[in-house]
């Protein structure tokens, strides 16, 4: 299981100092991005490929807000890695040890065409082995 740290910007809360919703969106996509990285090839390195993962469908489920100044716990780890799909399940932690976010996200691979594609080999030998099934409990 991969984990990124992130500490909570003053700019990410409400006025009411929790996480607006949208954020948690961006904390995915920076875990994915340091996840990608941990493997041994960046998302522009995948980009200058012509290999592209946009999300084309995420489900989300908040338990608990973040608000500012928590230091928190992006797990990431892949759920599916076959044909053009790959799908990743996230939990955000927080300094606690309280689960205060899950989600997965769907990602289907193309070219910088917006074609989809298959998966490069390379990335689907070094997701396999890191595959849990079950994401959202």
């Amino acid at each position: 299981m991969f984990r990124h740290a992130h500490r909570v910007a003053y700019a990410e809360c409400t006025v009411g100092n929790h996480v607006y919703h949208s954020r948690y969106l961006d904390f995915l996509e920076a875990a994915r991005g340091e996840f990608l990285r941990f493997l041994g090839t960046t998302v522009l390195e995948w980009q200058l490929r012509d290999c592209i993962f946009p999300v084309v469908e995420a489900r989300l489920r908040f338990r608990v807000p973040a608000r500012y100044d928590d230091l928190l716990a992006i797990e990431v780890w892949p759920t599916l890695a076959e044909k053009v799909r790959v799908n990743f399940g996230h939990r955000i932690i927080n300094q606690n040890g309280k689960t205060i976010f899950e989600s997965e996200t769907f990602h289907v691979c193309t070219g910088l065409d917006e074609k989809p594609k298959r998966l490069p080999d390379e990335l689907v030998e070094k997701l396999k082995p890191l595959i849990q099934k079950n994401s959202l409990p």
